[in-house]
């Protein structure tokens, strides 16, 4: 479906926006047309991660400032740089945009420029990231800004590694007052690819939009860089540096999310599932879940050491695109339909906050994935024991979680997209168990979405429901599970459409276009065979803080619960991103099984109504 958007008649519409079109399976999330010409490269287990990058700060015409502690503080004027407002998570860019002369250096001393002082000042700070092109360089001027910032500690995992669930592991266990993430997420690393950068706070959520805004802001005034004059640090050594009052301590990324784990899950009972006739395979894409998927599925749980594909980070993630859908993870996808695969399969992205779950021929899709953890949670995850608080999904995910919070008497919260809308809800005792539909699922554990979590919480929920087979008897598969979830609940069919690296103003206009009319739509109407319930821009009030935000998407709700869903995304490097949702609910289980993109035509035929 590469020309998905020419099938349905809007070549004119959208020749405006010079986009490339990706278009999701309503079964999955899947993208027909590849943004980079990548190959991939399955099970590389090679690589030479050292390359030559020029310093993207510049030394030349410092002042010393200040030579507190005994270390030397050096002021390295700059200016303002454009480009340097914050998306959905963080700042994502080109790696040639990032290595310009100061634009990485300006973008954190505007974030300290933001910070309370007493949020960083002689305080800990943690830094990780997914290994890709850059980190190395990238880590040495995030710690000398730091130490020219009178941080006092930075904690940074081996080689600059650290996953996005375990830097918001680490802040909280050791009580740090953040820390920073090098990662652009599922996006490509290489020379030619992207990278970025985000904080977390103290609790390990993504920084408000509150922060995001001032570091914003005062990127646009900056005029200059306080970095302290300390040689780089040895990332490959465990132990700790000091310099005066300012220390780096090299930390084992893997073993404070571990211990995490290990309190939340029951490893005994899965181990016992992965010691049996089950056989298991996780997709590392050479990313940052390379470094735990030994300790965690081979060493503590007795999964073959054969059962890891593509297991070794490598900065460039194996000339791979580390998403794990469909699409990108076509290896795990072939393995696991072929005719003799494994029972389970899961894959995770570049810093280790997405995952895919599969079965033996089967695919779970994200929006399903959620519904059922939550479902499950209670009997098969102890750390769920007393059940879950409440649930929540972000808007544009599927109404599959609505119905478990229905059935269960949970308290439900629909939000925008961005993990940072879950963590005040986690903070004020609401919120246990969320995702999003872009394979984004996660609890109140940590305060980001965790791929690795996902897995183990699936791999419960398949052990819990063997537990008392003998050897021999057949297992009840992921399949079973969801089929078993879609007759108790219902099937929500649900697809996605990508347009990427559009004109910005051609999207923009297509926007403004559809928010005009939503003001001019009445409840009632009819598109085709469906009735309009309501339409509206989605905006949402933060029932913990009170803030508000506005324009998050465009929505058609009809009165059968049919949804279609417009939205611009924040998560690319280059361009605007236009997404397009279609979902449909299905309670009769006679059509459970039927083809997705069968069970939404009429629905996605129908939305060329609305231009």
């Amino acid at each position: 479906m590469a020309s998905c958007c020419n099938s349905m008649g809007l070549e004119g519409f959208f020749a405006t926006f010079k986009s490339s079109k990706r278009s999701s399976d309503a079964a999955s999330i899947h993208c027909c047309t590849h943004r980079f010409p990548l190959k991939k490269n399955s099970f590389s287990v090679s690589h030479s991660p050292f390359f030559t990058i020029k310093a993207s700060y510049s030394s030349s015409s410092t002042t010393t400032i200040a030579e507190p502690g005994g270390i030397k503080i050096n002021s390295v004027p700059t200016k303002p740089i454009e480009g340097q407002k914050t998306g959905t998570s963080g700042l994502r860019k080109k790696v040639k945009v990032f290595m310009q002369e100061n634009y990485l250096s300006n973008w954190i001393q505007a974030l300290f420029n933001s910070l309370p002082p007493e949020d960083y000042k002689n305080a800990v700070l943690v830094l990780g990231g997914d290994g890709r092109y850059f980190n190395r360089e990238a880590a040495q001027i995030i710690i000398k800004i730091a130490a020219g910032n009178g941080v006092g500690k930075i904690l940074v995992g081996r080689e600059g590694i650290m996953s996005t669930p375990a830097v918001s592991a680490v802040i909280r266990k050791r009580k740090a007052n953040g820390g920073f993430i090098m990662s652009a997420s599922h996006n490509p690393g290489g020379p030619e690819y992207d990278w970025g950068i985000k904080f977390n706070y103290s609790s390990g959520q993504p920084a408000p939009e509150s922060i995001t805004d001032k570091i914003y802001g005062n990127s646009l005034s900056i005029s200059e860089i306080k970095m302290g004059e300390i040689p780089d640090v040895d990332l490959s050594r465990l132990g700790v540096t000091k310099y005066g009052n300012f220390s780096v301590e090299v930390i084992d990324p893997v073993s404070d999310y571990l211990e995490l784990m290990e309190c939340v899950f029951d490893f005994q009972l899965i181990r016992s599932l992965l010691r049996s006739d089950f056989r298991f395979v996780f997709d590392a894409m050479h990313a940052v879940t390379g470094a735990y998927a030994k300790p965690i599925f081979v060493d503590k749980l007795g999964a073959s050491l054969d059962s890891i594909a593509n297991g070794v980070p490598l900065e460039d993630f194996g000339h791979g695109h580390p998403d794990p859908n469909l699409t990108y993870a076509k290896d795990l996808v072939n393995i696991m339909y072929s005719e003799n695969g494994p029972d389970f399969g899961a894959a995770s992205d570049g810093d280790g906050d997405r995952n895919m779950i599969l079965g033996k021929n089967f695919f779970v899709t994200p929006s399903d994935s959620v519904a059922i953890i939550a479902a499950n949670a209670q009997e098969a995850i102890p750390y769920f024991r007393s059940s879950p608080k409440g649930l929540a999904r972000s808007m544009p995910t599927s109404g599959a979680l609505d119905r478990v919070a229905e059935k269960l008497s949970l308290t439900f919260f629909e939000v925008p997209t961005g993990w940072k809308f879950f963590g005040n809800l986690m903070d004020a005792g609401k919120l246990s168990i969320c995702g999003e539909e872009s394979f984004g699922t996660g609890s109140d554990h940590i305060r980001e979405k965790d791929g690795i979590w996902a897995v183990l919480a699936w791999l419960s929920i398949i052990a819990y429901r063997n537990k008392d087979k003998k050897p021999g008897e057949k297992l009840v598969s992921v399949s079973d599970v969801v089929k078993e979830h879609w007759a108790t609940y219902g099937r929500n069919f649900f697809s996605r459409y990508d347009y990427e690296e559009c004109e910005s103003e051609g999207a923009n206009k297509m926007i403004e276009y559809l928010r005009d009319l939503v003001s001019k739509s009445k409840e009632g109407e009819k598109y085709g065979n469906y009735v309009l319930k309501f339409a509206d821009d989605f905006a949402y009030t933060d029932p913990v803080d009170g803030s508000v935000a506005s324009k998050q998407g465009v929505r058609f709700v009809f009165t059968d619960g049919s949804r279609i869903i417009f939205r611009l995304s924040g998560t690319g490097s280059a361009g605007a991103t236009i997404r397009i949702y279609i979902e449909q609910f299905e309670p009769d289980v006679s059509k459970h099984d039927m083809d997705a993109q069968v069970a939404l035509k009429t629905l996605i035929g129908m939305f060329v109504i609305l231009f």
